[in-house]
C-alpha cells in the first residue's frame, strides 16, 4: 500500500509540533503549532487531534516538547501525568506514554530531550507502517466480496478511522484506500457520528481521495443494513479488551446489533497499541463523559460562509453525552490488526503473551 497523507496530522517543528486542527474540519483546513505541554494537552482534550493512534502519537510529542523545556524527573512525571488525564478511553494514549516513560526514566536528564524526540518520531513512523499493514490485511475482506458479485463493495463505517485519525492511511479506512488503489470499486456509507460529527471528516477524506461514498444519518444505518445495502461494516476502536470487547465512538454498538440481525459481517480495525490485554472485558473500560453542550449545540457554516455554533435547545436542557460505547465480542466477526485478522477471543495468537505488558 502506497498511501501518503495529503497533510501530515502531526510533525515536528523545531522544538514544537504542528498539527491539523480537526475542530475546524470539514469547513476550514488550518495547521496549529503546539509549543508547550499545556497546548498539547488542550489539543488532545478539545479534540483538535482525534483518533486513538493520533492521540497516542501527539502525547509522545507532548512529552518531547516538555523535555525540551525541562528534562528533570519532576517535569517528566508531570508531563506523563498531565497527558494521561486528557482522555480516559483511548488506550493508545497510555500505551504511548508508557513507552515514553520506559525510554526516558532510566536516562540522565541531560539526555532526555533528544531521546524523547527520537522516540516520538519512532512512534509516528511505526503507526504509518501499522496502518499500511492493516490496509493489506483488511483488503482481503473487500476482495472476497468483490469476487462474489459485480458492482461496488458497500462498506459501512462509523466515526473517523481514516488518515485524519492516525499518522498513516488510517485503520478502518485503510482497507478502503487499499482497494481503491487496486481499482476495486468501493462505496462507503459514512455515518455522520453525532454529536461531534466525525463522519463529516470521513466524507471530507473520501471526497478528496476520489472514493465513492454517501453520508447517512446515524439512525439510517439499521434500515440500510436490513435492506441489504451494505456488504460489510468496519469501524476503528479506542480500546480492545482481552476478550475482544471493543470500545469505539458512541453509536458503534447499535451498528453492530443491526449488522448481526441483518447477517452483515462486522469488523474492527485496530493496531496492537489499541489492544489492552490488562483489561479483561468491556465492563472494565472507562467511558468518557463529555460536555453536555456537545449535544445541545451544533456547528456549521452560515449563509455568509462563517463557521458558527448554534444552540438547538435552551441552556438548561438536561443532556447526557457518553463519548463511547462498548461492542461485545460476540457481535464482532474479526479484528483486523497489523499482523492479520483474528477472532475477538484469539488476539493473543497474533500477539504472544511475552509481548503483553503485565
Amino acid at each position: 500500500m502506497t498511501f501518503t497523507q495529503p497533510i501530515s496530522t502531526i510533525r515536528r517543528d523545531r522544538d514544537g509540533a504542528v498539527v491539523l486542527d480537526q475542530t475546524l474540519l470539514p469547513h476550514r483546513t488550518e495547521l496549529r503549532r503546539l509549543a508547550t505541554l499545556d497546548e498539547v494537552a488542550h489539543a488532545i482534550r478539545s479534540m483538535q487531534v482525534r483518533g486513538a493512534p493520533l492521540i497516542g502519537a501527539t502525547a509522545a510529542y507532548g512529552v518531547a516538547i516538555a523535555m525540551t523545556h525541562d528534562s528533570g524527573n519532576r517535569a517528566l512525571e508531570q508531563a506523563l501525568g498531565t497527558l494521561a488525564a486528557t482522555r480516559p478511553t483511548a488506550v493508545n494514549l497510555h500505551w504511548a506514554l508508557g513507552r515514553m516513560g520506559a525510554r526516558l526514566l532510566p536516562l540522565a536528564p541531560a539526555a532526555r530531550a533528544e531521546a524523547a524526540w527520537l522516540e516520538a518520531e519512532a512512534i509516528r513512523l511505526q503507526d504509518m507502517e501499522t496502518c499500511a499493514a492493516i490496509g493489506r490485511h483488511g483488503l482481503a475482506l473487500i476482495e472476497e466480496i468483490a469476487a462474489r458479485r459485480p458492482g461496488p463493495v458497500r462498506v459501512m463505517t462509523h466515526c473517523n478511522a481514516g488518515w485524519l485519525a492516525t499518522c498513516g492511511a488510517g485503520t478502518a479506512l485503510a482497507p478502503v484506500y487499499a482497494a481503491h488503489e487496486r481499482g476495486i470499486p468501493v462505496h462507503v456509507l459514512v455515518s455522520e457520528t453525532r454529536p461531534r460529527n466525525q463522519g463529516l471528516l470521513t466524507a471530507w477524506e473520501l471526497r478528496a481521495a476520489g472514493v465513492s461514498h454517501s453520508l447517512i444519518a446515524d439512525n439510517a444505518a439499521g434500515i440500510l443494513l436490513a435492506r441489504g445495502e451494505a456488504d460489510l461494516v468496519i469501524t476503528g476502536a479506542d480500546r480492545v479488551a482481552a476478550n475482544g470487547d471493543t470500545a469505539n465512538k458512541v453509536g458503534t454498538y447499535l451498528k453492530a446489533l443491526a449488522a448481526q440481525d441483518a447477517g452483515v459481517p462486522f469488523y474492527i480495525a485496530a493496531p496492537f497499541s489499541t489492544l489492552d490485554f490488562a483489561c479483561p472485558a468491556g465492563a472494565a473500560i472507562p467511558i468518557e463523559d463529555r460536555d453536555a453542550d456537545e449535544v445541545r449545540c451544533v456547528s456549521g457554516l452560515d449563509a455568509d460562509g462563517r463557521l458558527q455554533s448554534l444552540r438547538q435547545v435552551p441552556d438548561d436542557t438536561p443532556a447526557i453525552n457518553p463519548a463511547f460505547d462498548v461492542t461485545p465480542a460476540r457481535l464482532i466477526r474479526g479484528i483486523v490488526t497489523e499482523r492479520g485478522i483474528a477472532a475477538p477471543g484469539a488476539l493473543r495468537e497474533l500477539f504472544p503473551a511475552a509481548e503483553v505488558p503485565a
